[in-house]
């Protein structure tokens, strides 16, 4: 007479691995993105995402990174002041220029997510995003998660942003903004180009409106 089988142990291995290559590809397919930076192609260019007057006497240039603590604290601590006194009332026009930094691994997708809510419209509103919840972001394994959730909440159309993101179109713009800061003489961040003179490191509003009336004296003689 033949001696019957207890199948259960072989059928709950079954089990478990199909489970675990279950997880294991929906893992593989909501990882996050891979952006490194490329050099940009020759003829590529990108003066950034500029807002105000473009008859402004005085033009400003930041060169920032989003996992930049101190480009943090400029745009919190700052950044409403100069869009609301400066910005807004004609007086300077502001450009903001990609810079991420090799010491930051998360910086190139952070940037290239504002970058793909310019395409819709909403550098700014991501900026902000990225800058005010920095802390957050740069200590959570999942990181591109927080950046679609950001995404969501400045009301981008999520299709486009992800498609964005994975086409990766906009690397070449970010790295000639950044080569374009090297070009001229930029080595940190924030740095900003104030009426032609370039100043490192985050600066208070007081002293960057002393800077930015310098500049208007020079320019209206």
């Amino acid at each position: 007479m033949a001696q019957s089988v207890n199948l259960k142990p072989f059928y709950l291995v079954l089990a478990v691995v199909a489970v675990a290559g279950a997880w294991f590809i929906v893992g593989a397919r909501s990882g996050p993105p891979t952006v490194t930076l490329v050099p940009a192609s020759v003829g590529t260019e990108f003066d950034g995402h500029t807002i105000g007057s473009d008859s402004a006497l005085v033009e400003i240039i930041e060169y920032a990174d989003f996992q930049c603590p101190a480009c943090a604290t400029f745009a919190i601590l700052t950044g409403e002041d100069v869009r609301r006194n400066l910005v807004q009332t004609g007086r300077v026009r502001w450009s903001f220029r990609d810079f991420p930094l090799p010491s930051h691994p998360k910086a190139p997708l952070a940037h290239l997510s504002a970058a793909c809510a310019g395409e819709q419209g909403r550098f700014w509103e991501m900026h902000d995003q990225l800058f005010f919840n920095q802390g957050k972001w740069v200590r959570d394994r999942r990181e591109h998660r927080l950046f679609e959730s950001y995404a969501q909440a400045i009301g981008l159309d999520m299709d486009a942003y992800a498609e964005c993101i994975a086409d990766q179109r906009h690397i070449e713009r970010i790295s000639a903004a950044k080569e374009s800061g090297v070009k001229l003489g930029v080595g940190s961040t924030p740095s900003f180009i104030i009426g032609g003179r370039l100043v490192a490191g985050s600066i208070s509003y007081s002293t960057l409106l002393e800077m930015v009336e310098e500049a208007e004296a020079a320019a209206a003689r």
